[in-house]
């Protein structure tokens, strides 16, 4: 488990992290999201130790990090996967980091099979391809066996199967009860691997909760319906208070009531209907609903006659956080 307390970081005049509490369960897989210069990065490093906090605490399974006697089987962290001497290969450098550690070469030949490095594991790691380097990256998180994972942007360079199993791999640790905590800038990637989300901007939390709770939290949700006599049917749904919009004759988008109601109201009331559909927000949108305020860096959309103006904020998670 992870336990960050009223956690501050301040860089000179800058405050890169402002008063963040947050837990992350074990069992789960929680995302961490956040725009570039949202703090995230500052964050992670904190909790390894890397950075000291001006205020606050985070502990790591009850204690701070560097009070563990034997880190990397407690924390298996990915933060940098260039962080590595370029001109060792794969297996000396995880034999480098066991050795420290009291880890058994054993350990060493599973992670590197675990993570697909058989091919590659006696080649200098200067000659890695950028997917190579985070299997690498992520070997060496795992070669301690340990309780918790921390895993920032862990599939960044992969291609689909790396994705894949990277996806496959982080669900199977918290499914044995581990805490496992990553970031990454692929939405439909966070979709389909968190169970919970934290989301920070500008230094401050904005969201701490279930991904499903976030989805229903957003706006966009809905129900787009289809009827000969959508009129009627709009006149119908009015008065139950849900929120009825058109833009085109025999459609309807209804926000505030589920199908099931307005398929049930429409039978009672003889109504034909063409198409009742419900009608769910992403991750994507949700994210960029919960950040639109707290976008340090903005685009703007280009098209063939030239930048428009910008008609909202747009962020990528790359880069520094």
């Amino acid at each position: 488990m992870i336990e960050v307390q009223n956690l501050t970081k301040r860089y000179g005049h800058k405050t890169a992290v402002d008063g963040v509490s947050f837990t992350v369960a074990p069992g789960i897989v929680t995302g961490f999201l956040g725009p570039n210069g949202a703090g995230k990065s500052t964050t992670m490093r904190m909790i390894v130790g890397l950075d000291r906090p001006t205020h606050g605490s985070v502990t790591v399974n009850g204690k701070p990090y560097a009070a563990h006697r034997s880190p990397l089987t407690e924390v298996g962290a990915l933060l940098d996967a260039k962080a590595v001497h370029t001109g060792r290969s794969a297996y000396n450098h995880l034999r480098a980091m066991a050795a420290t550690h009291g880890i058994p070469l054993s350990r060493v030949h599973e992670v590197i099979e675990m993570t697909g490095l058989q091919s590659v594991a006696k080649k200098r790691v200067g000659g890695f391809s950028l997917g190579m380097g985070q299997r690498l990256g992520i070997a060496v998180a795992l070669l301690g066996n340990p309780r918790t994972l921390l895993l920032d942007e862990p599939v960044n360079g992969l291609d689909p199967e790396g994705v894949l199993w990277v996806r496959q791999l982080v669900r199977s640790l918290a499914s044995e009860g581990r805490t496992v905590f990553l970031s990454s800038h692929l939405m439909s990637e966070m979709a389909l691997t968190a169970d919970h989300i934290v989301v920070i901007g500008r230094g401050k939390i904005l969201a701490d909760a279930p991904v499903s709770q976030i989805l229903a939290a957003a706006s966009g949700n809905g129900v787009r319906v289809r009827s000969p006599q959508a009129t009627l049917l709009a006149e119908l749904i009015a008065p139950t208070g849900a929120q009825v919009t058109s833009s085109e004759p025999g459609l309807l988008y209804v926000n505030g009531a589920d199908a099931a109601a307005i398929g049930e109201l429409a039978a009672s009331s003889g109504v034909v209907l063409h198409e009742l559909t419900p009608i769910e927000t992403t991750l994507e949108a949700a994210y960029m609903e919960l950040t639109a305020d707290s976008v340090e860096y903005h685009s703007a959309p280009t098209g063939p006659s030239g930048p428009p103006a910008i008609s909202r904020p747009t962020t990528t998670l790359t880069g520094g956080k």
